[in-house]
């Protein structure tokens, strides 16, 4: 399932306080998904991860209490005590926690409470973790605990990504070349022993190497470093290719009305860079110049710039240009 997808569902499912687990390759953003609709709800937001823990960790440590006469167990104070609190309590990489640790999470994921503790009621409880089939370090997980969980697989999407990294302000370049090669943005091969691969993840790191001021000399190591040499050189071979770009301020003023060029990396290139252009300087003369501009782009790539637009929220139809594109690439859209 597409990580679109799953952020609907689970926004749905944490109002009936139904525990959910994630499953996914390392590196496609499970946590970061989660984190996010913490963050859209306005809840809190616990990463616990049990692979740290003891079992005692959980349920907490017994104490004799001497003015009952009873044995008791201590609270863990990690764990959200508010009453009145509302939050998402993240088990993040449950599956690489011993048996034992994960028996001991049975009740809290169930019946919300373990010993004497008990998880307040606007708190509710996602997983997440790799297949076993990702050659990570996990132990299978016991189907009693697997029963206690709505369980969904989810899949790395470019579109999804490309959304994201729009609006996270990723380097144009990286979105660029990865629309170029979609294939690139996920490269992990669980039969291989490279340490480094392309993921999601990766890409990020990616960015902020791009962004660090790497002497030129060290940067294609430095990238291999994140994504893996084949991803690097791809990228940083296109990333040239972007020299011949035109100033894309001439666009947005409306002084360049036309691309003399027809390499298609050139062009890819170009569309990503004019959306984020609009994302960083919106206007309602920009927006009708990019239109403009792009009646004389190829079919293919006229369009996704405006889709590309639409979906960062930038009005396309009120502009006085938009009837023009719309009468020239209707038999694109139908």
């Amino acid at each position: 399932m597409k990580a679109s997808n799953i952020t609907k569902v689970i926004k749905k499912l944490i109002d009936q306080k139904l525990p959910v687990f994630i499953w996914g390759a390392p590196g496609i953003g499970k946590s970061s998904i989660v984190k996010q609709i913490a963050s859209q709800q306005g809840l809190e937001f616990l990463d616990l991860r049990l692979s740290l823990l003891d079992p005692t960790d959980l349920k907490g440590i017994p104490f004799f209490n001497a003015d009952t006469n009873e044995g008791v167990w201590a609270k863990p104070s990690f764990l959200p005590s508010d009453p009145d609190s509302k939050g998402i309590l993240f088990l993040d990489e449950i599956n690489t926690a011993p048996p034992a640790v994960q028996a001991s999470a049975y009740q809290l994921i169930l019946d919300r409470k373990v010993g004497e503790y008990e998880l307040p009621q606007g708190w509710s409880i996602i997983a997440a973790g790799n297949r076993e089939n990702d050659r990570g370090v996990v132990y299978k997980m016991p189907p009693p605990l697997a029963n206690r969980f709505v369980h969904f697989e989810m899949e790395v999407d470019f579109a999804d990504w490309k959304t994201w990294a729009f609006q996270a302000g990723i380097e144009s370049s990286i979105i660029a070349y990865l629309a170029y090669d979609k294939s690139m943005l996920f490269t992990f091969d669980a039969t291989s022993n490279e340490k480094s691969f392309a993921t999601p993840r990766s890409w990020e790191y990616v960015d902020s190497i791009v962004k660090s001021g790497i002497k030129a000399d060290l940067i294609l190591d430095s990238i291999s470093g994140a994504v893996g040499r084949e991803a690097a050189v791809g990228y940083t071979s296109f990333k040239k290719v972007m020299k011949e770009l035109p100033d894309l301020k001439s666009i947005l003023d409306g002084s360049l009305t036309e691309l003399e060029e027809e390499n298609s990396k050139v062009i890819m290139a170009l569309a990503i860079g004019l959306v984020n252009a609009l994302l960083e300087n919106p206007s309602d003369e920009a927006v009708e110049h990019v239109l403009n501009f792009s009646l004389e782009l190829p079919g293919e790539f006229a369009i996704m710039l405006v889709k590309d637009m639409q979906l960062n929220d930038i009005d396309v139809e009120s502009s006085d240009a938009w009837g023009s594109w719309v009468q020239k690439f209707a038999y694109l859209l139908s």
